[in-house]
């Protein structure tokens, strides 16, 4: 429950590290189509852009063979929420410790580590599977230790993107450019995974993502950043986290974001967990089917993601989340319902849109807000309500698929997305209260970054 807490402008700590517009930021007279990819201009985040768009396609080339190999050896819904469920939960247990590790010490070299790890992984994986010595249990551990590392790259990947972007109030662009990347990526790689798995099998997809990493790991190496230095350790992971976790819930806005997420990754998100047993089970399809409409949902993220590049700042994000969250519901709903592939396409894109909005649309206003020396800590948070509550929803929904079958499954996460939008929208005249004389300061240039 949100707690009923009035802070005042002046009193928010966070108000201290607003971003200033510079002479070389984009004049309010510049075009629409300029904003969109004003981030670009700086090297550092051009080359972590182009060198993790490459690797985000072999992630989710792997990410769609995975979903597909658990359904052709098993044909189990149950295993395909139990394969997502190790994938994402370690997000929510070693959250706290890898928010910390942010904080604490230099969030390239630990860029470096994970993104290392994980091209490890995919090897291993693709060694597997291409030796025919792949079983189920292989998966779920391999899957189990995937999502330890992610639990520590994506806090520190969030909280790394300010030190690629020198002018703070490029930071909400930054963020839907990378959005955009991720979901160019989520785009490309299910077309790719379907073409592949039909061709040669699942073992070639994560051979690919494997030999992806070295473009991230290249790009992360050119990269020549002033990130703060690691401030080292400071007390017990407990009382720094713990201290984060009290900022978060002094603010209203942060808390209600961070519960709405949770929310969503509960009971909207599982939808990409069973889409392999829609795709051939309700519309009789193959791995083609799938990948088609995983790029689908990807298309439409892509197009949310260049509608918020195009935004100047982060003023107004507050009103956009819960109308995005209950496009979301109609879009699942009506997707559960339909029998067509071309019109379950036109859903899922608007299901990814409207995803895409909700999601990037938290993570900017949070960044907007958030002090510098608890960004690590508060991103996990994000990290945690977003990726760690999924596996919960993703072996719900493939319980109850089992049980009440696909369909109602949809309609039932749809049904409680639309619940939440509405208690959210309650509370939104209060939140922007709250963040309009904030963001008043932003677009005024005041305080230092």
């Amino acid at each position: 429950m949100l707690r009923d807490i009035v802070v005042a402008a002046g009193e928010v700590q966070s108000g201290r590290n607003l971003q200033l517009r510079h002479p070389g930021s984009p004049a309010g007279g510049s075009g629409r189509f300029q904003n969109i990819f004003r981030a670009l201009r700086y090297r550092n985040y051009r080359l972590f852009f182009f060198g993790q768009g490459i690797s985000l396609i072999g992630t989710w080339t792997q990410q769609i063979a995975l979903g597909w190999l658990v359904f052709r050896l098993t044909g189990s819904t149950v295993l395909l929420g139990t394969v997502a469920f190790c994938n994402q939960v370690p997000t929510l247990v070693l959250g706290p410790f890898a928010g910390v590790c942010a904080d604490r010490f230099d969030r390239k070299q630990l860029l470096l580590l994970t993104q290392g790890l994980a091209m490890v992984q995919a090897f291993v994986l693709a060694g597997l599977v291409l030796g025919g010595m792949i079983s189920s249990w292989e998966i779920v551990a391999l899957s189990l230790v995937m999502g330890i590392i992610n639990a520590f790259d994506i806090p520190v990947r969030q909280s790394f993107v300010l030190a690629m972007v020198d002018n703070r109030e490029d930071l909400g662009n930054a963020i839907a450019l990378s959005s955009a990347m991720f979901n160019g990526a989520r785009l490309i790689g299910p077309a790719i995974a379907g073409i592949i798995i039909s061709a040669f099998g699942e073992g070639i997809c994560f051979l690919i993502n494997g030999f992806s990493f070295v473009a991230v790991l290249v790009a992360l190496l050119a990269v020549k950043v002033s990130d703060r230095p690691g401030r080292g350790a400071k007390g017990r992971v407990y009382s720094e986290f713990r201290e984060a976790v009290v900022y978060a819930r002094g603010f209203e806005p942060i808390i209600a974001i961070l519960a709405m997420l949770s929310l969503f990754a509960l009971a909207g998100s599982p939808y990409i967990v069973l889409m392999p047993a829609f795709a051939k089970n309700v519309l009789g399809g193959n791995a083609s089917t799938y990948g088609l409409l995983m790029s689908s949902s990807g298309l439409g993220a892509v197009a949310g993601t260049i509608y918020l590049a195009s935004r100047r700042n982060a003023h107004g994000l507050i009103k956009v989340i819960p109308v995005s969250v209950g496009l979301f519901g109609a879009a699942i709903a009506a997707f559960a319902l339909s029998h067509t592939f071309s019109i379950c396409m036109f859903f899922l894109f608007l299901a990814g849109f409207s995803m895409m909005i909700q999601i990037a649309s938290s993570n900017t206003i949070i960044q907007t807000v958030v002090d510098e020396d608890k960004r690590g800590r508060i991103m996990s948070l994000y990290a945690m309500s977003l990726m760690g509550v999924m596996p919960f929803g993703s072996l719900l929904a493939g319980s109850l698929a089992g049980a009440l079958g696909v369909r109602n499954t949809l309609l039932a996460g749809a049904l409680i997305c639309f619940a939440g939008a509405a208690v959210f929208a309650r509370r939104l005249s209060r939140l922007g209260r709250i963040l309009q004389p904030l963001f008043a300061r932003i677009e005024a240039g005041a305080g230092e970054p």
